[in-house]
């Protein structure tokens, strides 16, 4: 059972006293809105991932907007989240034509990466934001609390520009990188930098948007680790996209 979210207080952020069952029943009528495609704004979701990538703050100010009339940060439209797996379909089909598999294997690719990396490994990693967040970053004298729901939608918009960079643009450079170095090398690896700052980048955002959270500058601590893997890879030769190839091609293989 994923921890609910909590529902908005009057003051329009969210109250640790209210009850969670309203909050329960949001995400019930989130989930069966999955299959109601024609309820969906997707030209609304299509403009919140283009600006995600030229001015990704909009896209929290809109999250404010709302707080305020929905009351409830989280999304209450899952067309963000179809077409975020309508781009995973799109990053499986170039691995499969790139990476000359077959059809079961590509079968295999798209329920490793639209299951496992987008779905569970999204709720695993929301969960521990929602934590750490609630538990190191929330101001003290607040009683709002960051819903779980708030923190899933944090991490498919910070995975949205991390997936396109390094599972479609990325993809479609492998191929010719694959066996060469120097500059093929430094482009590859530096697009890995790039989708990983763009990731803590856009999670901060998600947070630091929040009227009840503090120091959530230390959520961009890691993109200076990452800064030091990418130097360190050049140094060694370390070709990013190479181990990426033996990866999807051992996990769809074994």
């Amino acid at each position: 059972m994923l921890p609910v979210s909590s529902p908005t207080s009057a003051n329009g952020r969210l109250s640790r006293k209210d009850s969670g069952m309203s909050s329960s029943k949001q995400t019930w009528k989130f989930l069966r809105r999955l299959y109601k495609f024609k309820h969906m704004d997707f030209e609304f979701a299509a403009w919140q991932m283009l600006y995600l990538f030229i001015a990704p703050r909009k896209v929290y100010k809109n999250f404010h907007y709302h707080s305020q009339t929905k009351h409830q940060w989280a999304r209450d439209d899952p067309a963000f989240l179809v077409l975020g797996a309508a781009c995973v379909l799109v990053s499986c089909v170039l691995y499969t034509i790139v990476l000359k598999l077959a059809f079961h294997e590509f079968i295999l690719h798209l329920v490793w990466v639209l299951v496992f990396d987008y779905i569970i490994l999204a709720c695993a990693i929301a969960t521990a934001f929602w934590f750490c967040v609630n538990k190191f970053m929330r101001r003290p004298e607040s009683d709002a609390t960051v819903e779980w729901r708030y923190s899933f939608d944090v991490h498919l918009n910070a995975f949205l520009p991390f997936l396109v960079i390094l599972h479609i643009v990325q993809v479609l450079l492998m191929h010719a990188g694959l066996e060469q170095f120097g500059f093929v090398r430094l482009l590859s690896n530096a697009l890995w930098l790039v989708a990983f700052g763009y990731y803590f980048y856009i999670t901060f955002l998600g947070y630091f948007s929040l009227p009840f959270t503090h120091r959530t500058v230390a959520i961009l601590y890691p993109i200076g680790l990452f800064a030091i893997i990418f130097v360190l890879s050049l140094v060694f030769e370390w070709h990013f996209s190479k181990t990426l190839h033996v990866f999807v091609t051992y996990r769809v293989r074994t």
